[in-house]
C-alpha cells in the first residue's frame, strides 16, 4: 500500500492476525483480520541492524523472507554479539558507514532513545525502510519531522512496540472487534521497572537513560488501549514524583521524576490512566485493564500469573455491608499462546522478549514489506503512541496543567 492512501483506510488496516490460527482455535472471525502465517513469496529482505543491545533481541536470520546483510555498533564488543546471534559475517562501525551499504534494503534502529528520531530521518533519506525501537520521537518537534519524512519519500517505518503483540494483547484486540466489551468506557495502563537507575552509568560512563523522563517512554502503556480500540489521546494532565534524589541531579534532560502518572481524555470523551514508575514498592509489569459496559479485562498484576475477565451479570447480591449490588461474574482467563499458531511462519513460532511479541514484531516489518502495505504500527500509531507521553511530562513539570495533545494523523 502506498504511504499516501487516505488515513480512513490506513485505520481498517491496522490489525493483521491469522485467520487460521483464530478458526483453529475456535473462534469467530472478523474482517478486520486478515491471514498472516506462511509467506507466499520467495522475496527476500536484506536488513542491517543499528544497536547491539536490544537489537539482539530479534529473530530477523529465523525468517524466511530476510537475510540479514550487515549490522553495526560503535562499540566492538556489541557489534560481534549482533555478528554472532545472526551469524553475519559483515559489520559497520557507525550507522552512516551502513547506510551506504547498498545491498541494504531496510535498517531495524536499536539505538539510544534519544537518538531514535535522528537515525531514523538519516535511514529514510538514504532510501531505507525503518524498522524502530520506541519511543519515536522527544520532541513534538521531531515526531511532526518523522511524519513529514515519511510520507515524502513513501517509504515504510514501522515503529517495534512490544505491547502491540503481547499475547493478551492479541487476545483483547480480537475480543473487541467481536463486540465482546460493549463499550469501554475507560482503560489504564501501568509500566513498572524499579531499579532502573542501575543503567544510569555503565563504566563510569553517563547513559542516555540517566534521569530519562517517565513519560517519554509511554509507549508500553499508550499502546494497550490505542492498539485495540483506535482512539487517539488528545487532552492529558500529568503529575509526576520525585525525592530529591542525587541520583537525578545533572541529568540531561533536567527531569526531577521518577515517576509519572497521566491523566487522558481520548477522542471519544474516554478516561485513560497511565503510570509509568521507575521507583518504589512496585512489582515489575507492563499490564492494561479495558473496562466495558459489557465485560472488562484485567491483566495480571505480574508477568506471569493469570489474567481476570469480568462479566456484566442481572443477578442480585448483597454487599459485606448488606447493601443489594448487581454480582458480577469473574473468571480466570486461560491466554493462548499466539506465537505458536500460524499467526506466524513456522521458523518464527516460538517464545520470545517481552511476552512473546519479538518474533511478531519481525513478521509484521518483513512481512509488509514483502506485501508492500502500511504494517500495524505505521508511522501515525507510533506517533499516537509517543506524543501524548511528550506532553503528560510537560504537564507534569506545570504541575499538572491540562493540556491539548496535537493529532499527527
Amino acid at each position: 500500500m502506498s504511504k499516501s492512501t487516505p488515513n480512513n483506510m490506513l485505520l481498517h488496516r491496522r490489525n493483521f492476525l491469522s485467520i487460521a490460527a483464530l478458526a483453529g482455535a475456535g473462534m469467530a472471525l472478523s474482517p478486520r483480520f486478515a491471514f498472516a502465517g506462511e509467506p507466499v513469496s520467495d522475496r527476500k529482505i536484506r536488513i542491517g541492524i543499528v544497536g547491539g543491545r536490544f537489537g539482539a533481541g530479534f529473530y530477523f536470520h529465523e525468517h524466511p523472507n530476510c537475510i540479514v546483510e550487515a549490522v553495526s555498533d560503535l562499540r566492538t564488543d556489541r557489534r560481534e554479539v549482533l555478528q554472532k546471534t545472526y551469524n553475519c559475517k559483515k559489520s559497520y562501525e557507525s550507522l552512516e558507514q551502513l547506510l551506504l551499504d547498498k545491498n541494504i534494503e531496510a535498517v531495524f534502529i536499536a539505538t539510544g532513545a534519544p537518538d531514535h528520531a535522528r537515525h531514523v530521518l538519516a535511514a529514510l533519506h538514504a532510501g531505507k525502510h525503518v524498522l524502530c525501537a520506541v519511543p519515536a520521537a522527544m520532541t513534538l518537534e521531531e515526531c511532526a519531522s518523522l511524519r513529514d519524512a515519511v510520507k515524502r519519500t513513501e517509504l515504510t517505518y514501522m515503529m517495534a512496540e512490544t505491547t502491540v503483540y503481547r499475547q493478551n494483547t492479541i487476545s483483547v484486540k480480537k475480543m473487541y472487534h467481536e463486540g465482546k466489551f460493549g463499550n469501554i468506557f475507560s482503560a489504564a495502563a501501568e509500566y513498572n521497572h524499579p531499579g532502573l537507575e542501575v543503567l544510569f552509568w555503565e563504566d563510569g560512563v553517563q547513559t542516555w537513560r540517566h534521569g530519562f523522563p517517565p513519560m517519554h517512554y509511554p509507549t508500553h502503556c499508550t499502546a494497550f488501549l490505542i492498539a485495540v480500540t483506535g482512539e487517539r489521546l488528545t487532552e492529558v494532565s500529568g503529575m509526576g514524583w520525585g525525592d530529591g534524589s542525587p541520583l537525578l541531579k545533572d541529568n540531561p534532560y533536567n527531569n526531577p521524576f521518577w515517576n509519572e502518572t497521566a491523566f487522558f481524555k481520548t477522542n471519544k470523551g474516554n478516561p485513560f490512566r497511565v503510570e509509568v514508575n521507575w521507583r518504589g514498592a512496585l512489582r515489575g509489569v507492563e499490564r492494561g485493564e479495558w473496562r466495558g459496559d459489557k465485560m472488562s479485562f484485567f491483566s495480571a498484576l505480574q508477568e506471569g500469573q493469570e489474567h481476570t475477565i469480568v462479566h456484566a451479570a442481572d443477578t442480585i447480591g448483597r454487599d459485606d455491608a448488606g447493601f443489594q449490588h448487581k454480582e458480577a461474574t469473574i473468571e480466570t482467563y486461560k491466554q493462548p499462546q499466539w506465537w505458536q499458531t500460524d499467526m506466524l511462519p513456522q521458523s518464527l513460532r516460538h517464545n520470545s522478549g517481552h511476552d512473546g511479541s519479538h518474533t511478531f514484531i519481525t513478521h509484521e516489518f518483513i512481512d509488509a514489506l514483502i506485501n508492500s502495505r502500511n504494517p500495524e504500527v505505521n508511522i501515525h500509531e507510533a506517533l499516537a503512541y509517543t506524543a501524548p507521553g511528550i506532553v503528560a511530562h510537560q504537564s507534569a513539570l506545570k504541575g499538572g496543567e491540562c493540556m491539548k495533545v496535537p493529532g499527527f494523523d
